[in-house]
């Protein structure tokens, strides 16, 4: 199953040298914000991270390729959590995060399989 995180590009990219990837908010909440869901993703990426700057990425990620655990935190099961450092060889694919006219997020596009 895939699921989706989004980051700041020039975040990553700092971090991709890291032999695993930590978001900054790692240290405050202690896991991975993630989703499974890629119409909730844009949803969550339009209240939290509209107004910044620059571009965002969206990672693609294998669950049955993460060394951390996974958990959720909700009823619905929809968001995911990474409790620990994501291995990159989970990360299956990097996509730009596109934006309408309006600067909103659009939702990850479907990875080709």
């Amino acid at each position: 199953m895939l699921i989706y995180h989004l980051v700041p590009k020039r975040f990553y990219e700092r971090q991709t040298k890291n032999a695993v990837y930590l978001p900054k908010q790692f240290a405050h909440d202690g896991f991975i914000h993630c989703t499974k869901d890629a119409k909730e993703m844009a949803r969550v990426a339009n209240l939290f991270y509209k107004r910044e700057r620059g571009p965002h990425v969206y990672l693609y990620i294998e669950t049955k390729k993460v060394k951390a655990k996974i958990q959720y935190d909700d009823a619905a099961k929809k968001y995911p959590h990474i409790y620990g450092g994501l291995n990159h060889d989970a990360i299956v694919a990097i996509r730009t995060a596109r934006r309408d006219e309006n600067k909103n997020f659009l939702p990850p596009e479907p990875l080709e399989r």
